[in-house]
């Protein structure tokens, strides 16, 4: 069981360290009640911070159980998208770039 946290590609480095951190945090708080959250909390807490384009950014938008961050900052700018934990994900997110 992992968590997703996808960030802008085009993201400063600072901004995106911030930004994971805060996902992490946002996603935990919105599914905290929820079954898989506390299994993953209690658990693995594995997480996997990716960089997606725009195009890529905006398609995982429509996936399930997600919280999109925005950055002050940057004039409110969206800067990641932070999935709820689970086993099983989209075929998609086995081609996200791993944020390094």
């Amino acid at each position: 069981m992992k968590m997703y946290i996808l960030l802008k590609d085009d993201l400063p480095e600072g901004f995106a360290a911030l930004a994971a951190a805060h996902g992490s945090l946002a996603a935990y708080l919105k599914f905290q009640e929820d079954e898989d959250m506390q299994q993953w909390v209690n658990s693995t807490f594995y997480k996997v911070i990716c960089k997606v384009n725009d195009k890529e950014f905006e398609k995982a938008k429509d996936f399930d159980d997600c919280v999109v961050l925005t950055e002050s900052a940057l004039d409110n700018k969206e800067v990641a998208i932070a999935f709820k934990p689970r086993e099983e994900w989209p075929k998609a997110f086995k081609f996200y770039r791993l944020y390094k």
